[in-house]
């Protein structure tokens, strides 16, 4: 054969090439692909090595027969041709100066030849696509990917057999491989039945997407009894020399390696937008979590206000009471009397009597009062956070994963991201079952005192307890407060002559309570509820943590799949139309 020619001005083309694959082989390192990777490498590494052809078919198709003849070795059989074909084997025929063969492993053999059409192109033999095995994966991991041409040898009488056809669809789907099709043992046929046949396979292929299928219909037989003109190799070795072996080889060969580039790079994009997908799923999740969190926070203060409101109530209406009884106490001749009978008689009350015993009422039945609502309203706030705490369990339990940790490009970040899970499942359980982290001694610093007694309704039934203690005890603190305010009042009888600002002090004193009994219920019961939120959302500070750093190394990844997706296109531009 004619030696081969290079095109010089691709010279220039393939500076780009391997420009462009290094910075893919770049990409492939840094999202942590080492297949991927040593796919792109072996890629730069064979753009000067001879023609791949990769042999594909069925058993007893006659693909070592069509070897021996496409090698035109003056009739050696350099493929064994057996009547029960050794299908374990893959054989890569090449180059060299003399003859030897070469067992790499149990399923592997590379056989050298001194054959002149191999310093060209390299061959390699493989199982029958309706015996391949799982040790076959060499097939598509080490030959397809870099294989510049696969040639597919159908059985001329059966050319559809569903193996074979599967194969295809898997190198032209995954791989974007260049692919003929060799009819073999045409001189069992008729010519109007291999007609109908190649017409067949040329239909089948248009339907499986290639524009201009190339099928050659062949007999090794014939070729091999030196028959040449009627063997169907001619064409073969013409269409060859044109389109692989000559002038266009150097074209086809990087058309071929930046096709298997490109798929490489889609399949990068794809696995990306999965990757982005989970991104988004994990953004929502978040964002779920925290609007269910602030929404029973706000149940909960609307709760508060509720329980509060009907305790300012009650307040309001027994101060009213004892203000009246106080009031009416005031008057000249109520004291007047009060003082002269308590003077003659010790089952009489005094003015001071009066007062302390009209005062500890007034404590007694606000304190009485207050108890039963509050335990009734603390309950009630108390479900609301335990629903909260629910609610977030519930959510956690939701969460979607598209991204698997078996992904085949992002697996290792789907792991990373399945840690960041567990990890919060894990502080969070911890969490619940931790009674200290619902005892807040900054909003009720008198809570440390209950814990030994709350601890036994378990981690979420203290929030109840806690809340009606504190609530409880403050309420004691604000009515006590109050009366301690009054106690200036016991002035004996001197009460008449300064009774306008007596009953003022009063009303201020129930006003200060009132004022104090709201701020405090309010805000320490609603700064309870809110730090029990906030400690609940740290427990998804790691997840938050790889939630930012995809965020930022999505958006880097994405900027370089869009230069590197530019500069391939610009490539298949620079290269033209494909010759096959």
């Amino acid at each position: 054969m004619e030696t081969q020619i290079i095109d010089r001005n691709l010279v220039e083309v393939q500076s780009n090439v391997d420009r462009i694959f290094l910075n893919l082989q770049q990409l492939t390192t840094d999202i942590g692909n080492e297949n991927m990777s040593t796919t792109i490498q072996e890629l730069r590494e064979k753009l000067g090595e001879p023609f791949l052809f990769v042999i594909v078919g069925e058993v007893k198709a006659g693909k070592s027969s069509f070897i021996n003849a496409l090698l035109d070795t003056g009739g050696r059989e350099i493929c064994k041709v057996a009547p029960d074909p050794c299908t374990d084997v893959i054989q890569q025929i090449v180059y060299g100066t003399e003859e030897k063969h070469e067992n790499v492993n149990e399923h592997f053999r590379k056989i050298h030849l001194p054959v002149e059409i191999l310093e060209k192109i390299s061959i390699v033999d493989t199982p029958g696509t309706n015996t391949i095995s799982d040790h076959h994966q060499e097939i598509t991991e080490r030959f397809v990917p870099h294989s510049d041409l696969i040639v597919f040898v159908f059985e001329a009488k059966n050319p559809y057999r569903q193996s074979a056809w599967e194969f295809f669809d898997f190198i032209s789907t995954e791989w974007r491989k260049k692919v003929i099709f060799i009819l073999q043992q045409k001189d069992l046929m008729q010519e109007d039945d291999l007609a109908t046949n190649v017409n067949g396979v040329i239909k089948q292929a248009k339907q499986k997407g290639i524009e201009h299928p190339k099928v050659f219909a062949v007999s090794a037989l014939q070729e091999l009894k030196d028959l040449k003109e009627i063997s169907g190799f001619k064409p073969l070795r013409e269409f060859i020399l044109d389109n692989i072996t000559g002038v266009n080889a150097y074209k086809l060969k990087m058309q071929s390696n930046v096709e298997t580039a490109d798929q490489v790079l889609d399949n990068i994009k794809d696995g990306t937008k999965t990757r982005k997908k989970q991104l988004e799923l994990d953004l929502q999740f978040r964002e779920e979590v925290r609007d269910a969190m602030d929404q029973q926070e706000q149940k909960s203060y609307e709760r508060v206000d509720k329980m509060v409101n009907n305790l300012l109530q009650d307040y309001d209406r027994i101060t009213g009471e004892f203000r009246k009884e106080f009031v009416d106490g005031l008057n000249f001749f109520s004291l007047a009397s009060r003082s002269v009978r308590s003077m003659f008689s010790s089952d009489e009350q005094s003015v001071k009597e009066w007062l302390n015993e009209l005062t500890k009422r007034m404590e007694t039945e606000l304190q009485t009062n207050f108890q039963t609502k509050l335990e009734d309203g603390m309950n009630d706030i108390s479900e609301s956070i335990k629903t909260m705490v629910k609610m977030v369990d519930l959510k956690m339990k939701s969460s979607k994963t598209v991204l698997p940790t078996d992904h085949e490009i992002f697996g290792e970040i789907a792991e990373r991201r399945q840690d960041a899970i567990k990890a919060i499942q894990t502080n969070y359980n911890n969490f619940v079952s931790n009674t200290e982290n619902f005892i807040d001694e900054e909003v009720f610093p008198k809570t440390k005192n209950y814990a030994p007694d709350v601890a036994l309704s378990g981690s979420l039934g203290i929030i109840g307890a806690i809340l009606a203690l504190s609530s409880q005890t403050l309420v004691i603190d604000i009515t006590g407060g109050v009366i301690a305010g009054l106690g200036f009042l016991f002035a004996g009888g001197t009460l008449f002559f300064r009774k306008r600002k007596v009953i003022a002090a009063f009303d201020e004193e129930i006003a200060k309570g009132r004022k104090n009994l709201e701020r405090v219920l309010q805000d320490q019961i609603k700064a309870y509820t809110h730090n029990i939120k906030e400690r609940l959302d740290q427990n998804f500070d790691p997840f938050d943590i790889h939630v930012k750093q995809e965020a930022k190394s999505l958006e880097e990844l994405e900027g370089k799949i869009e230069r590197l997706d530019k500069d391939i296109d610009g490539l298949k531009v620079e290269l033209g139309p494909s010759v096959i």
